[in-house]
């Protein structure tokens, strides 16, 4: 199969440091490879990847204020290119949506990010033929009338994270400060149990007064480390050797990568209600699920004592990359037998469903 994959150019492919989409993209590239597709990655130059790269700039655009133009560029080499693949797959929101009637090709959109947003319910119904993936169950609730065609988990290299002891004695918290985030409430849990707190994650310049009038007082904590943004090898340490991942969210999360990540490093998981988290944890196998920083203080000690050997038992089974790319080569083959049987001038006329 000739596949397109159309990353955001906010980070590279994979990321240096943070970027759970550009990460995602990166996993299922590559696994497509070596199942034996054709895949060319949009994205930019300074990706690695064993795909054909198209780079569409040199260096990422986190941070820059003009990256529409970029956008716009990508979209215009991806069109440019349309008629050499079965199927184009992107991972960039919606600014492709306007071409989709014009295109010859299969299109199918992941949207890796919440859809309580305003303006996505009257998009979705000016564009209804828009085949859309989602990332779990839940984050599809806002957006209930789209054109959804499957729902696809992520998954992770089985050889990219292994087991670690756990003996560190701490606990972790990855990813980005943010007020959804909650680094707050891992901070109270810390405090509370006596174990120490680990924090690699980055602040985001839009999060930047957050955090100076949040967060940063609270690093003052006896027994809080801030590591700041960090890149893979010091991911796979701190998760490896963490006794518990905390996941204190306040919103509803799409996903959690990092809830999976920790599962592969055989850590458990203690997290907050929300969004994805009772699709990706099995209570009292890979953590616990928690409403509030009381239930979260008392649920540790079962949390320690979950058999590391199970929560990576649990990631093999659900969340490698090798089951993302079977379960997104099937979309793409419901699109494409969808796109032969209907007539032009529309490939996205009909409907497929994906449980």
């Amino acid at each position: 199969m000739r596949i397109a994959q159309v990353a955001p150019l906010f980070e590279s492919v994979p990321p240096r440091r943070y970027g759970g989409t550009e990460r995602v993209v990166s996993y299922l590239t590559e696994e497509l490879v070596r199942q034996g597709h054709r895949v060319t990655l949009f994205a930019t130059g300074d990706s690695r990847t064993s795909a054909e790269l198209v780079p569409i700039l040199d260096r990422p655009l986190r941070g820059d204020p003009h990256w529409m133009m970029y956008a716009l560029i990508q979209l215009e080499r991806v069109v440019e290119r349309a008629a050499d693949f079965d199927i184009l797959h992107f991972h960039t929101d919606h600014l492709h949506y306007p071409l989709l009637r014009y295109l010859d090709v299969p299109v199918v959109t992941t949207l890796h990010g919440r859809l309580d947003i305003p303006g996505l319910e009257p998009l979705h119904r000016v564009f209804p033929d828009a085949a859309v993936v989602s990332i779990s169950e839940a984050q599809r609730a806002p957006l209930r009338d789209a054109r959804w065609v499957g729902t696809v988990p992520h998954g992770l290299p089985s050889s990219l994270y292994r087991p670690g002891t756990g003996a560190g004695g701490y606990l972790a918290f990855v990813g980005r400060i943010s007020p959804e985030k909650r680094l707050d409430r891992a901070v109270e849990i810390s405090r509370r149990t006596g174990l120490p707190l680990r924090i690699g994650a980055k602040v985001d310049p839009a999060d930047r007064k957050y955090f100076e009038r949040e967060i940063e007082p609270l690093l003052a904590t006896p027994g809080v480390h801030f590591l700041g943004e960090i890149d893979d090898r010091q991911k796979r340490e701190l998760l490896g050797e963490a006794s518990a991942l905390l996941f204190p969210i306040d919103w509803p999360e799409p996903f959690g990568l990092v809830m999976v990540e920790a599962m592969a490093c055989g850590t458990p998981v203690i997290a907050f209600r929300g969004g994805s988290v009772e699709e990706v944890l099995r209570a009292g196998v890979t953590g616990a699920i928690v409403d509030t920083v009381d239930e979260a203080v008392a649920a540790l000690p079962a949390v320690l004592a979950l058999d590391r050997a199970g929560c990576r038992e649990e990631f093999e089974r659900c969340f490698s990359a090798r089951r993302m790319a079977r379960d997104y080569v099937r979309v793409y083959e419901r699109l494409m037998d969808t796109s032969r049987r209907v007539p032009a001038p529309g490939w996205s006329a009909g409907a497929a469903s994906h449980g």
